[in-house]
């Protein structure tokens, strides 16, 4: 029998007058009640926003307490009939008689071209010409075409919602709540295209965007797609030798950006980054009316820059025509230029309808930067499924946030983690009201359980859907939805559209071990910049068959792949983006060709009991730190020039408590430094901030006399982390 006594719900920090009144009731629900009929009721009538988030906790773990521990954590909301039947997914599901959401997805993958063909028709995409056929595969999943003969712009497709109804409504500096109109974004949007048109500019030319993520800024994205300009995406906060490098790599020919950015009451400097950068003639955008007196002669200001022409005729191009470069590090130190075509935007807008539900007039908030995947996303996901964007102009870490998305109204709130964490720590999203909040998304990082509830119950416990994906993807490869129990930092289920399987070392299906992905996918990345994509992500990576022949007993890999005998492994999988006349050969075929190749991403995940899905980190050297990633290489060669270092390596561990990666640095350092571990740390993490990026934060230092090698003389990572955390773990 569950057991609580009143000590300890008064040592959560209830009043001792509270806690006897509720006692009685709490008890008889644990008692008389399913585990998750009794949550429900604690959540309904006792779990308040404004209870300590202890209370939460002790209630959730009590209630759970007898829970199988193979299907831990145990789901925190549970969607009602009626929640289900509101969701765009049942809608789809009715239209294609499916009863089961994870027929639903087994659908979207053995009939690709279908499914991008509905949700295409359903979003109401433009096009100039239409497509004659969805997808062409006759190169492969490796380069798949998709809308094949299309022309379009995929802004036009941003701009179908009343022009009177609001298309962003932000907050700057602590001031009133202002809104811009669909019709007032597009006047701004094809003033901006008009202007590009005016300076010189044409069509296929890189133009970079270095600037916090406001109304201007969502304005001068579709701007310069419209007007058949390439977006180069570029963080404000990174310094400027980086974005020196992103500027080279992309030969950008223009850069907007601002003079200063707003944070906290503090100013601080962008355009002078950008001169430092050697950046090409630039837009500057600020609010002293006197700015273009400081400027290079070669620079403009936004208003001297701005056309005053609010008609423009938007650029039809091919749907394989470059639209945005964002970058993602690799593991050589040089980030990867990872160009977004006129069909990722698909992507993005399709999640967001699918799986975070987005419905016309619902209010989207999501803390980014177009510099970050997040911020592209947002705006595509958001307008395309005729929606308003939410923009808050200052930091998200403070009180200011949240009573901006409670005057706001948001329906669906985007976070990373580390920001959840913050929350948590610093109380300050106490006793908001965020009851308009239909959904949470998380992405970036690892979630930890604890967190993640304590978010879930700021809106009086809505879901969270975990979203993993990444730049190359153009969304998610993981996720959830609103149609299957949430439980806490946990994901349910593979993105509607793709699918993955999980090989272990010996390239066999486990349950724990490296996600490939079974493409194609709209969204799926076919070209980088300055790498070979081949290599990248398809060079050396098992096919299906050798994988499904390594799992498999002999009798099923003599069968056809489509057979009802196989297991249902490997179906959906096997099926997906395959002609007819190779499901109907044997797995183990020669004639089953490379359409068959897994495309390598680097996440390890690991499917639970239930068959959710759990983040475990990446495998490669690449890291998520504050939801941007960086590779090990690009730190070390930083660090590596520090006075006394001699060598450093890199790598993100979570801490004993769980929860997002954290920066540790091993170090091979000088004698007479090795006794000064403080200071020379504090000396590391000056070099980060001022040549990479502030954000990124040092956790921990170790010093070490060598750093473990291979006999090919790489840097044994793995054996780190490992080291790392058994310290850790016997120092706690």
């Amino acid at each position: 029998m569950k057991q609580l006594s009143l000590e300890q719900i008064v040592n959560c920090g209830v009043e001792r007058e509270t806690a006897i009144a509720i006692l009685p009731q709490v008890e008889r629900w644990l008692a008389a009640l399913p585990a998750m009929e009794c949550w429900q009721q604690l959540t309904r009538h006792i779990l308040k926003p404004d209870c300590p988030i202890a209370l939460h906790e002790l209630l959730y773990e009590t209630t759970f307490s007898d829970w199988d521990a193979s299907q831990k954590p145990a789901p925190a909301w549970f969607p009602s009939q009626e929640e289900i039947e509101s969701t765009n997914i049942a809608a789809l599901m009715h239209q294609l008689q499916i009863a089961s959401y994870r027929e639903f997805h087994a659908w979207s993958v053995q009939n690709r071209d279908r499914f991008w063909e509905m949700t295409i028709q359903r979003l109401g995409i433009r096009f100039r010409q239409k497509y004659t056929q969805i997808v062409d595969l006759s190169r492969g999943v490796e380069f798949p075409q998709w809308l094949v003969n299309a022309r379009f712009n995929i802004v036009e497709s941003c701009f179908q919602a009343p022009e009177d109804s609001p298309a962003i409504v932000f907050q700057q500096d602590g001031g009133l709540l202002s809104t811009m109109t669909y019709g007032e974004l597009h006047a701004l949007t094809n003033r901006v295209a008009n202007g590009l048109v005016d300076w010189g500019f044409r069509p296929g030319d890189a133009i970079a965007i270095a600037m916090p993520m406001t109304a201007e800024s969502v304005a001068i994205y579709l701007g310069i797609i419209k007007a058949g300009c390439v977006v180069v995406s570029i963080a404000d906060s990174f310094a400027a030798n980086e974005i020196a490098i992103r500027l080279r790599i992309t030969q950008a020919k223009a850069i907007f950006t601002k003079d200063y950015i707003q944070r906290a009451s503090k100013q601080l400097p962008l355009y002078s980054k950008i001169v430092d950068a050697d950046a090409p003639k630039a837009v500057v955008l600020s609010l002293d009316t006197s700015v273009s007196g400081t400027l290079r002669s070669s620079d403009l200001a936004w208003q001297e820059f701005l056309s005053s022409n609010e008609r423009f005729d938007a650029v039809a191009t091919a749907p394989e025509a470059y639209t945005n470069i964002l970058f993602s590090s690799g593991t050589t130190g040089e980030p990867k230029a990872i160009p977004w075509t006129q069909t990722t935007p698909l992507k993005c807008a399709v999640d967001g309808h699918l799986h975070q539900d987005i419905h016309p007039g619902d209010v989207v908030a999501w803390s980014t930067n177009l510099g970050w995947m997040m911020g592209p996303w947002l705006i595509y996901a958001s307008l395309i499924n005729q929606a308003t964007i939410a923009l808050y102009y200052d930091a998200p870490t403070e009180r200011g946030f949240g009573q901006f998305i409670q005057a706001a109204r948001v329906n669906m709130l985007g976070v990373v983690p580390s920001l959840v964490s913050i929350w948590k720590t610093t109380v300050c999203m106490q006793g908001l009201d965020w009851s308009a909040i239909k959904a949470f998304s998380s992405t970036g990082e690892c979630s930890n359980p604890q967190d993640m509830l304590f978010l879930m119950s700021l809106a009086g416990y809505k879901p969270i859907i975990e979203y993993c994906g990444g730049t190359e993807i153009g969304g998610a490869y993981i996720t959830g939805t609103l149609v299957q129990p949430a439980a806490p930092a946990t994901f349910t289920t593979p993105a509607l559209g793709l699918d993955f399987i999980i090989l272990d070392a010996g390239d066999r299906p486990t349950n724990k071990g490296e996600l490939f992905i079974i493409p194609p996918s709209i969204g799926l990345s076919t070209t980088l910049l300055n790498k070979d994509h081949h290599h990248v992500y398809f060079a050396d990576t098992p096919s299906l068959p050798s994988a499904v022949r390594a799992g498999l007993p002999d009798q099923f890999v003599n069968q056809p792949i489509n057979s009802p005998e196989n297991p249902p492994l490997l179906p959906s999988a096997v099926r997906a983006g395959l002609p007819d006349q190779f499901v109907n050969q044997p797995i183990n075929s020669p004639e089953n060709p490379p359409l068959l190749s897994l495309r390598r991403h680097g996440d390890w995940i690991e499917c639970l009991p239930n068959g959710y899905y759990r983040a475990c980190g990446r495998v490669d050297d690449t890291m998520n730190l504050g939801g941007i990633k960086v590779s090990a290489a690009e730190i070390e060669q930083v660090l590596n020039y520090v006075s006394g270092i001699y060598q450093t390596a890199a790598i993100a561990a979570s801490p004993p408590e769980g929860g997002p990666s954290q920066l540790v640095i091993f170090a091979v350092v000088a004698p007479d430094r090795q006794q000064d571990k403080a200071t020379l740390k504090t000396q590391l993490q000056k070099a980060i901030a001022s040549q990479l990026n502030p954000l990124f934060k040092i956790y921990d230092l170790a010093i070490v006399d060598a750093l473990p090698r291979t006999a090919s003389n790489k840097v044994m990572r793995r054996a780190l982390r490992d080291r790392w955390q058994s310290l850790i773990s016997a120092a706690t």
